[in-house]
């Protein structure tokens, strides 16, 4: 398989799977609190990043700037944002929590520009993002009510937890691309899952932890396909395409957990979401329009040869 076929099915893989997250914590949250589900998982997906890292013989980088870049990680992409999210979303609906966190993209482009001035931003690319944005707040305006005086301190967390999400993304963009894809997820997740169950035995009532079969499926499949899967393929993917194109996984997400939540929780699928997602993906194919006019060009080569 070419590079151009791998990094296209890694892109498509993080979405999928990063959509169907939504749902696995959800389901996990009937049986434990967000801090202690949050840390557990990732634990778990740090021992599973060691071993496979020891079967791949990947080594840990110990330099300075690796080091540093470890322990940015661990808070700035783990702890803070994650613990944010988590807490947000019992005070503002999940719709609402998904229409701010969209905004990624956008630091995405502000902090490109900032910091990497010869990664290019075109306009199709901004209007992609512009019009996934619109696509986002179709899906989701129906019946939402924004009440400022209850909701704003959950906007604000959701926000900065997305602003750090798109700075991150830029930080290892440009300083981190002699990581390993899997060192460069070892320890940040060590970080955040012992400080999170740590925090989690201080703060969060111990006495309504029940692990049960969904609690622990939900736990597993979250460290497995929702960590160890994705952030592993993402950072991988930071090395290989646009980053913005990239950010734009942000918009997919969403309707990956609309659609599950239809077929498994017979949540409502309205014209109004195909809507919506159908901007959603216009967009993307709007922002990438130079990129998959090559990609077709290249594959016609390769069919005539």
């Amino acid at each position: 398989m070419s590079e151009k076929y791998k990094i296209a099915s890694g892109f498509i893989l993080i979405c999928l799977l990063w959509g169907s997250t939504w749902l696995a914590i959800r389901i996990g949250l009937e049986s434990l609190t967000p801090v202690i589900s949050a840390g557990i998982r990732f634990l778990i997906a740090s021992f599973l990043v060691f071993v496979l890292m020891k079967f791949r013989n990947a080594e840990l980088q110990k330099d300075k700037r690796s080091v540093v870049l470890y322990l940015v990680m661990g808070f700035f992409s783990f702890i803070i944002p994650f613990g944010l999210v988590y807490w947000a979303e019992q005070f503002i609906p999940s719709g609402l929590a998904s229409i701010i966190f969209a905004v990624m993209p956008f630091g995405v482009l502000i902090f490109s520009r900032i910091a990497i001035p010869d990664n290019k931003i075109t306009f199709n690319q901004i209007a992609g993002v512009l019009l996934g944005f619109g696509g986002i707040i179709v899906i989701f305006s129906e019946g939402l009510n924004i009440d400022l005086s209850n909701n704003f301190l959950g906007m604000l967390a959701v926000l900065i937890s997305a602003t750090m999400q798109a700075g991150i993304a830029v930080t290892i963009k440009k300083w981190g691309s002699h990581l390993n894809p899997l060192s460069m997820n070892f320890v940040p997740l060590l970080i955040a899952g012992i400080i999170m169950i740590f925090t989690a035995f201080l703060f969060e009532d111990i006495s309504t932890w029940r692990f049960d079969r969904m609690a622990i499926g939900s736990v597993l499949y979250l460290a497995f396909f929702g960590t160890l899967l994705t952030f592993t393929t993402y950072y991988w993917l930071l090395k290989r395409m646009n980053l913005v194109i990239l950010s734009l996984s942000t918009f997919i997400t969403p309707i990956v957990a609309v659609i599950l939540g239809w077929l498994v929780l017979n949540e409502k699928f309205t014209l109004q979401t195909l809507a919506g997602s159908t901007m959603v993906l216009i967009g993307i194919l709007f922002a990438n329009l130079h990129g998959l006019i090559n990609f077709f060009k290249s594959g016609k080569r390769l069919f005539k040869s």
